[in-house]
């Protein structure tokens, strides 16, 4: 069992205690990580670093107390609206990250349509929108409404248009999706919101901070942003291609009233007075003010440089994919978030011999029609690092042609066929022995445990995926 030290630790030993175990975590500043960390370099980072430390302990729950928070808030509020298209009555959130933005926007819709008379809420979203959706919709009581997507990937807009009932409080699109980086209709998605009189939320959480900039370079952009008839609210994130330290997000909305709706309000208590524009109370004014000094940093012309970096380093990437044997990208993608398939060789042994290499790709498991694939987020560290990483990808395409793939998957299906979550759960340490994994150490190679999960069913797979986290999550392990 882990106590507290009887005698406190001075700093030199803390913080050398702290550098070991940062030790443990995924080498990012190399370039050869495509995903998590968003890196604009040194420079950049030293400056939200700086920032987040002034403002560390100023207590963003009460901004009459703390002005400081309507200053900087206001001000990227501002910024964020008139950089994605919003009128004069665009308003908006500062928050911790994309979920809570989709969340406030969720809670909005909710209460929007309560007030309509519309108790039992359902939200209309392509298979390819974010988790952080269904996340909501288990928070707020939605029922989710899944609709199909064409073979890019974009979402089917007379599927869509038939999923709504008289019980729609939310119609969902991204710009772009996270997993395979392509920009659903947003125009035609708008229209069918205001035929319908439903309100239509924009996922830009990843990438509709740098997309107008693309645009400005002159690639085909397609209209996503507030400026799109029927869009009522757009989420983005300024700790991806914004490149401020985490948790930096907006939620914006088209009108004040429906920024309203998701705010919480509590005078029935004895204490204070709570009043909560986002979900969190108590919260540092850190992160706001690390993205205030960030965006304020780089400028227009700063994201400009990282927009023309970005842009001719995912075509690079597109290009040398699609050169590859046995590799195929999925999409074609709006964004630089890639995603790679094959037919011939497992993408999860794939991974593990690209980490092997010295790069960190991340793996997808199919679901519907989207194959498993290898996920590259490219950002400007990674740019200098294409090549190689293109180099080391056909390397690993041709070292996993020589590995076993899909044996232990179908075991395992068998093993647990007919079996409840729970029950799953249950025989969870057995499972993860045939893995290879033992306890909470993980195994070198990871494939086999990709395999395994992405030959269950999805709630099966989500049972699993439970236990074993919570099997990590361990005091004292």
């Amino acid at each position: 069992m882990t106590r507290l030290p009887a005698h406190g630790m001075d700093r030199a030993q803390l913080m050398a205690t702290l550098e070991d175990i940062i030790a443990q975590d995924l080498p990012w500043r190399d370039g050869k990580a495509y995903a998590y960390v968003y890196d604009a370099g040194r420079e950049v980072e030293a400056v939200g670093r700086d920032a987040y430390a002034q403002f560390l302990f100023q207590n963003a729950l009460d901004p009459t107390a703390f002005k400081s928070v309507l200053t900087l808030e206001n001000d990227l509020v501002g910024i964020a609206t008139a950089h994605l298209g919003g009128g004069p009555q665009a308003t908006g959130t500062f928050t911790s990250g994309g979920t809570e933005s989709i969340m406030l926007a969720c809670k909005s819709a909710r209460d929007t349509a309560k007030a309509r008379g519309i108790d039992r809420p359902q939200m209309v979203l392509p298979i390819t929108a974010h988790a952080a959706f269904h996340k909501a919709a288990a928070y707020l009581g939605f029922e989710v409404v899944p609709v199909g997507v064409d073979d890019g990937f974009r979402v089917r807009l007379d599927e869509a248009e038939a999923a709504i009932t008289d019980r729609t409080a939310l119609l969902v699109g991204s710009a772009p999706s996270y997993a395979h980086g392509v920009i659903d209709p947003i125009a035609g998605l708008g229209a069918i919101a205001q035929t319908h009189g439903v309100l239509l939320h924009v996922d830009a959480c990843v990438g509709g901070w740098l997309l107008p900039y693309w645009k400005r370079l002159g690639e085909d952009v397609p209209a996503f942003d507030l400026s799109v008839p029927g869009v009522t609210s757009l989420s983005v994130d300024l700790h991806k291609y914004g490149f401020c330290p985490k948790g930096a997000s907006l939620v914006l909305y088209n009108e004040p009233a429906l920024r309203q709706a998701q705010y919480f309000t509590c005078t029935a208590w004895t204490g204070y007075s709570v009043i909560n524009p986002a979900v969190q109370s108590s919260k540092s004014t850190g992160p706001m003010a690390a993205a205030w000094a960030v965006l304020h940093h780089l400028g227009d012309d700063g994201f400009m440089d990282i927009a023309q970096e970005t842009l001719a380093g995912t075509k690079a990437l597109r290009e040398g994919l699609s050169a590859i044997p046995g590799l195929r990208v999925l999409g074609p993608p709006d964004f630089c978030m890639v995603a790679a398939a094959s037919d011939e060789v497992s993408v999860y042994h794939v991974v593990d011999e690209m980490q092997a290499r010295g790069f960190y790709v991340q793996p997808q498991p199919s679901y519907g029609p989207a194959p498993a694939s290898i996920h590259f987020s490219l950002n400007p560290k990674n740019t200098a690092q294409v090549a190689p990483l293109l180099e080391a990808l056909r390397a690993s395409m041709d070292a996993a042609r020589d590995l076993p793939a899909g044996q232990l998957g179908p075991v395992v299906s068998a093993e647990i066929a007919g079996l409840s979550p729970a029950e799953a759960q249950q025989k969870l340490t057995a499972l993860l022995a045939m893995a290879g994994i033992e306890g909470t150490a993980l195994p070198d190679r990871m494939a086999p445990v990709h395999e395994v999960l992405d030959a269950l069913s999805p709630r099966l797979r989500a049972a699993l995926l439970e236990g074993f986290v919570a099997q990590l999550f361990t005091p004292g392990g």
